[in-house]
């Protein structure tokens, strides 16, 4: 077990990994740690060397699920199975790279006591150094590699997640010294969920409602709030338009924790990717799987089941695709579904 510490800059409980909130001073001295610990290296004088970057693994096979002691929902958990970023291998050098960037410039960002959206992030890192970010997803793995490197959560690096959530129905929003929302009387397209988790958290929230509902589907959710279901059944209404972002699992788990005795259902498509958003909801992503624990609730399965399917005629079926069929494999393998 000694060994496990050592790979760690910074040492954690050894019987879970996680990422921290931690406030941007600190932050930035662990980035400063790391950069002295990668100089250090480079200057030995007896052994010279370009150190590695030691990651917690986000895979499947160091991928648990955990039950919570004092309630009845369970996470998602990363344990103590390393990778490697090297500038040495060819396969993963500018992934090396990648992380360093990122560092910088969430260093840059904490200093001037600023946040930014994902993509913003994307487009200052295109502008800086092109050859190493050519796309989002360059910047959302390097974005994880931190927050496994680091131990902090995204939002302590000072980046938020663009949201795409809403919600609408018997909800009151109060942010302190702002005028409350009543998200009964709003438009169809209900009340845009901030990606600023800082605002979500101060949020004060009451409601009458008896039960929440989660919609993959925008269209099904402006639907249902057209015809104000939620005057008929006293309920909450939330969709992330499909996979969930962090801000929307975020306000749902702030709701559950406000309002634990309102059962939390999530209506979502029969199909492989609906099963995996449901998943997200419920248990959390192994690819933030240090910070998992902080958004699962005890979602419970509202739509059609397989007993249902001779129901429904021959012409509303469609064909898998190959992504479903990956996703499916990606499920079965996983400890999910057996739960």
């Amino acid at each position: 077990m000694a060994d496990v510490a050592a790979a760690s800059l910074f040492g954690a409980d050894r019987r879970l990994c996680s990422a921290d909130i931690l406030a941007p001073a600190e932050v930035r001295a662990r980035i400063e740690v790391a950069v002295l610990n990668f100089l250090s290296a480079l200057a030995s004088p007896t052994s010279p060397a370009i150190s590695v970057l030691p990651l917690i693994s986000r895979t499947s096979a160091n991928c648990s699920l955990r039950s919570s002691l004092l309630s009845d929902v369970s996470s998602v958990y990363l344990s103590y199975a390393f990778c490697k970023r090297s500038l040495m291998r060819e396969n993963n050098a500018k992934a090396f790279v990648r992380v360093w960037k990122v560092m910088e410039m969430c260093y840059k960002i904490l200093g001037e006591g600023k946040l930014v959206h994902q993509r913003e992030l994307f487009y200052k890192l295109l502008s800086d150094s092109p050859k190493y970010f050519s796309c989002q997803r360059h910047v959302n793995r390097a974005i994880q590699d931190v927050v496994s490197l680091l131990r902090c959560t995204r939002q302590s690096l000072g980046v938020m997640a663009s949201s795409r959530g809403a919600l609408i129905g018997r909800l009151v929003l109060h942010e302190p010294d702002e005028e409350q929302i009543d998200c009964s009387i709003l438009g169809a397209s209900g009340h845009a969920i901030t990606g600023d988790l800082n605002v979500l958290s101060k949020l004060n929230l009451s409601s009458d409602a008896r039960y929440i509902i989660v919609m993959e589907k925008d269209a099904i959710f402006q639907r249902l709030a057209e015809d104000r279901l939620y005057n008929q059944l006293p309920c909450i209404l939330i969709t992330a338009k499909g996979y969930p972002d962090i801000a929307t699992r975020f306000i749902l788990h702030r709701l559950s924790q406000t309002f634990p005795n309102m059962p939390i259902f999530a209506l979502v498509d029969w199909n492989p990717a609906g099963l995996a958003i449901l998943c997200t909801y419920k248990y959390g992503s192994i690819s933030m799987g240090l910070e998992s624990y902080r958004y699962a609730c005890n979602v419970k399965w509202l739509g059609l089941r397989g007993d249902d399917l001779q129901l429904i005629p021959e012409s509303a079926f469609q064909e898998l695709k190959p992504r479903d069929s990956q996703i499916a494999k990606s499920l079965l393998s996983s400890k999910f579904l057996q739960v």
